[in-house]
């Protein structure tokens, strides 16, 4: 998990024209998504020890949060960086990254669960 927050900060913190993404649309908010999924999939695994049926939701919403917030500090973090600027959509796509895996880590989960009462 450390190692993918350091990640995303080391490429948070390039200069606008250092990264040269391909002319796609919204190709930025794709790796926005990808980045926080992955962040999202290394918490829930670092939790797993410690996820229980009982705070299933609560270890869900934990890491949805927690994902979001340090998506908004890299955004601010971005604010200092020459050629990097501050943008809400890319916050909502590192928020749907983290969202896409909890909800499949819950799903899948859950499964798991009515297959043991089975």
């Amino acid at each position: 998990m450390v190692t993918v927050m350091g990640m995303i900060f080391y490429l948070s913190h390039q200069p606008g024209d250092f990264v040269k993404l391909p002319q796609v649309i919204a190709v930025d908010k794709l790796l926005h998504g990808i980045a926080y999924a992955l962040l999202a999939g290394t918490f829930l695994y670092s939790l797993q020890p410690f996820t229980h049926n009982s705070n299933r939701a609560v270890t869900g919403i934990i890491v949805t949060v927690f994902c979001l917030l340090f998506g908004i500090s890299d955004e601010i973090h971005q604010a200092f960086i020459p050629g990097r600027f501050v943008s809400a959509w890319d916050v909502a796509a590192d928020g749907c990254g983290a969202l896409l895996v909890v909800g499949l880590w819950y799903r899948k989960s859950a499964r798991k669960r009515t297959k043991n009462y089975s």
